[in-house]
């Protein structure tokens, strides 16, 4: 399966060269690397330096945006469409310096506090079989939007522009959609269910949204404009359900639901406030709902649960397929870097779902996950060079690398980063 998906990418590079190293990047993106950059994946491969692997990321004549559709069509080929939803969320990567595309100190989820980060918005496509990523799109501040140079530092095209998380879930969603993508739905938390344009775009092409609101958002309800708090603790306790949001790792996930119609004077469509409350703790959740057919309260509430897949493919994503370890500071080079983790995760991720269809779990035991596939592959196929004379030359390339670049003689200039 793995030259199944090498070849679906294979004529996106002209020369063989760049094919062999996006190979090459594969590989070593599916190793078992505790760190994965241009230098430990060079050293896994057998090259003494990193030249071959960073003239990949940045100078080489490939387009990631076709390899990225290439992606998109081999996970909605494997995957299938039962129950297809696409779940958009942002995830940042910590870095240090304000040279790296994108970084700026703001609030990260990945921290839980605002920190040196570059921010990025994810689309997830899960079924009922498995997820993974299908498209991926940078968040660029403000302050560098403002500073030309800066963005001419880093290679961003001249025509960009600031665009806002929702504003790039929106054009990624639309782009799946345009490419025939089929799903019926949408999730995401609340930085996506608070923009009105994405809600709107969403009810023009006729798909459904779960999408998480604050507590304090308004309303409008037959009883009047209301916070999505105050139409919680007007229901009457008959209306709530007990009903689980899908399976966990420790089982089913049960929490005491409700909904309440909104925005009935809305033409075409149904729209719900969909409420989730902790059975233990009582803490609240709210989700605005859109379909344009009525659906009962367990498909909405399923694909709220979906949401939480995205979760799952950015911890694999990044602990085995090193999504968020590139060392690239430039526009191209993380375009290209996260399109390629992506594929390799996307690769795991159909691997599992294939083997849980064949050969179904026996009574007793799980299903086969990405830690399990990647666990085998590593062992089986992606084996590093073990040569000691290679490792020797490569240790001294990069010592010698470090010790220039410490004292000053090795400067890295903006025009020759990947």
């Amino acid at each position: 399966m793995f030259e199944e998906m090498i070849t679906r990418i294979a004529g996106r590079f002209t020369r063989v060269e760049p094919r062999r190293r996006a190979r090459t990047l594969l590989l070593g993106l599916l190793s078992d690397l505790p760190d994965k950059n241009c230098w430990t994946i060079s050293e896994h491969a057998g090259d003494d330096t990193p030249d071959g692997i960073q003239h990949l990321l940045r100078k080489a004549v490939w387009d990631a945006e076709e390899v990225r559709d290439d992606l998109r069509d081999y996970v909605t080929e494997h995957l299938g469409d039962t129950g297809a939803v696409l779940v958009v969320d942002e995830t940042g990567d910590l870095k240090k310096g304000v040279h790296t595309v994108g970084v700026q100190r703001q609030y990260t989820g990945t921290a839980g506090r605002i920190e040196n980060a570059q921010v990025a918005v994810y689309l997830t496509y899960a079924t009922d079989t498995g997820h993974a990523f299908i498209d991926r799109a940078l968040y660029l501040p403000k302050s560098w939007i403002i500073d030309p140079e800066r963005c001419a530092g880093a290679g961003i095209p001249t025509d960009t522009v600031f665009v806002t998380k929702p504003a790039l879930a929106t054009t990624m969603i639309g782009r799946a959609l345009d490419a025939d993508v089929r799903a019926q739905w949408v999730a995401g938390d609340e930085v996506y269910g608070a923009d009105p344009h994405l809600r709107k775009n969403l009810e023009k092409r006729g798909i459904g949204y779960v999408l998480a609101i604050g507590r304090d958002r308004r309303v409008s309800t037959p009883a009047g404009v209301l916070r999505a708090d105050g139409v919680a603790a007007r229901l009457p306790k008959h209306v709530w359900q007990r009903l689980s949001a899908g399976a966990g790792a420790k089982g089913h996930r049960y929490y005491d639901w409700a909904f309440a119609d909104i925005d009935t004077d809305e033409p075409d469509g149904h729209r719900w406030l969909l409420i989730r409350r902790h059975r233990t703790t009582g803490e609240l959740a709210f989700y605005r709902c859109y379909s344009p057919e009525p659906v009962p309260l367990r498909i909405l509430l399923q694909v709220a649960g979906r949401r939480w897949t995205i979760e799952e493919s950015f911890q694999t994503g990044k602990g085995l397929t090193g999504l968020d370890q590139h060392q690239v500071r430039r526009w191209t080079s993380w375009h290209r870097w996260t399109v390629m983790a992506m594929l390799a995760h996307a690769f795991l991720a159909v691997v599992a779902s294939t083997e849980r269809n064949t050969e179904p779990a026996t009574a007793g035991w799980i299903s086969l996950t990405c830690n399990e596939i990647h666990h085998l592959f590593t062992t089986l196929i992606s084996r590093p060079i073990l040569d000691a004379a290679h490792r020797i030359r490569c240790s001294t390339w990069r010592r010698r690398h470090q010790y220039r670049a410490q004292q000053g003689h090795y400067q890295r200039q903006s025009t020759h980063e990947p």
